[in-house]
Order: C-alpha cells, then sequence, then structure tokens
C-alpha cells in the first residue's frame, strides 16, 4: 500500500507556501499542488497534464473536475474508510464544487490532514468536525500504475 508512502512524502512539504496553481516543494503550491507532488514523490510523472485555472473555476459550470480527475487515476473508498495516506475532497460550502484537497494523515483520537490552505503554507491540520462535514469523497493511491497502453 502506498498509504504511508504518500503521508511521508506529504510531510516534506510542510511550510511549503501557499501560491495558487504552483507545485514546487519549499517555494509554492496549492493544494492540488501539493497533491501532484506526492504523486510524482510516488511514481515519478503526473498521470496527466493540468490545465490552468482560476480560483472560482469549474464553479460557473458546477463542473466537478477534481472528482472526475480523481475518479480517472485513483480508487475511490467510502468516506469513513478513509486510511492515512488517502485523498480527501472537500466542498468548501453547500452548493459549490468540490475543489480542495488533503491526504489523511493520522488517524484514532486526533485525526490530521496535510494540506495547502490559502493565506497559509502546507500544513498538518486537526481533521475537526467542521472540516470532516466538508469531506464529499474519498480516494486512495494505487499500488501500481497500469503499464503503458493498459
Amino acid at each position: 500500500m502506498q498509504g504511508a508512502k504518500a503521508v511521508k512524502e506529504a510531510r516534506v512539504w510542510i511550510g511549503t507556501p501557499y501560491h495558487h496553481q504552483a507545485s514546487v516543494k519549499g517555494v509554492g503550491t496549492d493544494c492540488l499542488g501539493l497533491l501532484r507532488g506526492v504523486w510524482r514523490g510516488l511514481y515519478g510523472a503526473e498521470p496527466e497534464a493540468v490545465p490552468a485555472y482560476t480560483y472560482d473555476w469549474a464553479e460557473p459550470q458546477g463542473d466537478e473536475r477534481l472528482w472526475g480527475a480523481a475518479r480517472r487515476h485513483m480508487q475511490e473508498v467510502p468516506r469513513d474508510e478513509a486510511m492515512a495516506g488517502d485523498v480527501l475532497l472537500f466542498r468548501m460550502r453547500g452548493g459549490a464544487v468540490a475543489k480542495h484537497l488533503g491526504l489523511r494523515a493520522q488517524l484514532g483520537q486526533q485525526p490530521t490532514f496535510i494540506h495547502a490552505y490559502s493565506g497559509h503554507c502546507v500544513l498538518e491540520s486537526p481533521l475537526t468536525p467542521p472540516w470532516q462535514r466538508r469531506i464529499v469523497a474519498a480516494f486512495r493511491f494505487p499500488d501500481r500504475l497500469p503499464e503503458e497502453g493498459q
């Protein structure tokens, strides 16, 4: 399983400043950039090119782009079964598209997740009930990538 490796990789990014659309460890990243960096750390290359996006991307159309991309490359798991290293997808307000990502880090009495949050940096935050209520999906990194052409 990739979970422990994903948490270890994400923790190396802690302290990286928030920067919209970036994905450079120690220099700048947003929540998607953090997950892209973890993916590169696990597999060496990103699964697909990411187009430029605005802060309100996909909201006018109601398009769940992050959800769709996650489904293309990871295994969706029930939210209440998310393990350490699984990707959490959040809807920040009712009726909006889900557009915040984090990585489940610690389970148990004091659960945590690692994310890049606007106005902050990459940090490991408590997965408090208000955050838990915003989770709409969870995804697991594949143990291995499919062979080219499959």
